[in-house]
């Protein structure tokens, strides 16, 4: 029986542990071949062993997503050897500091930024290229409802989610008229060292796994997925609009 993405090209970002490495092994138990980019050399050797024990197939690519020419060399890579990308789930972030703002260090700010935002505009700039030459491109990128709440102390992680959704809704209105489906997903609370590290009190056996998230991220790379420009909400097993925008005077 066919796969649904086999001979599809699917590049995740963070994929070394959490929602990052389960849904690179969901991906690859679809068919497709997984480019795997983390920082972490061993925890991608230890995804390559169980993509490999599934009769998947993976390359890893350790690199500092803050390495914005590392970004760049990969996209001519995957250029050179395989002429697109059909799959981009842009999972990467850091939590940042939970604090006042006014005690946020600039460099901590920064560094949000640079991770959670303006490394996604770099690997959106690089790709494109490859996802427009691509049958049905998919991109999926990770965002977080705290995006929403402007809730005191989350400071430099909600605005950096607040503002991958805006780079994700122009995305996905620059490419309506392609090939090319651009959405978000919102997984709510899920069992990762993220969450962990934000919430230490919290019992961990009361969250879900990353698996469910990452057969949903699946889903909405299948080539019959023809949303763009939406938020799934997890939790809600919905498929949302986002707010509307303000008029522009």
């Amino acid at each position: 029986m066919t796969k649904p993405l086999t001979d599809y090209i699917a590049l995740v970002t963070g994929a070394s542990r959490g929602i990052g490495a389960a849904t690179a092994l969901s991906l690859a138990a679809a068919g497709a071949h997984v480019v795997a980019l983390a920082r972490t050399v061993g925890s991608l050797e230890e995804l390559d062993d169980k993509i490999r024990d599934i009769g998947g197939s993976a390359t890893l690519v350790p690199l500092d997503l803050k390495d914005f020419d590392g970004i760049d060399r990969l996209g001519g890579a995957l250029h050179e050897r395989y002429r697109r990308l059909d799959i981009l789930v842009g999972n990467a972030g850091i939590l940042g500091p939970l604090s006042p703002l006014g005690h946020v260090d600039p460099n901590a700010w920064d560094e949000v930024m640079t991770v959670n935002v303006t490394a996604n505009f770099r690997l959106i700039r690089s790709m494109d290229p490859l996802l427009r030459l691509s049958r049905a491109g998919r991109v999926v990128f990770i965002s977080s409802g705290i995006a929403a709440a402007a809730r005191a102390y989350w400071g430099p992680y909600a605005v950096s989610k607040a503002a991958l959704e805006v780079l994700a809704r122009t995305y996905a209105s620059e490419t309506s008229t392609t090939a090319v489906r651009v959405n978000v997903l919102d997984p709510g609370p899920i069992r990762t060292r993220m969450r962990a590290q934000a919430m230490p009190g919290e019992d961990p056996t009361t969250l879900e796994l990353p698996d469910g998230v990452a057969e949903k991220i699946v889903e909405l790379c299948l080539p019959h997925f023809s949303a763009t420009g939406k938020l799934y909400d997890y939790r809600a097993n919905s498929l949302l609009e986002f707010r509307a925008p303000a008029a522009v005077s």
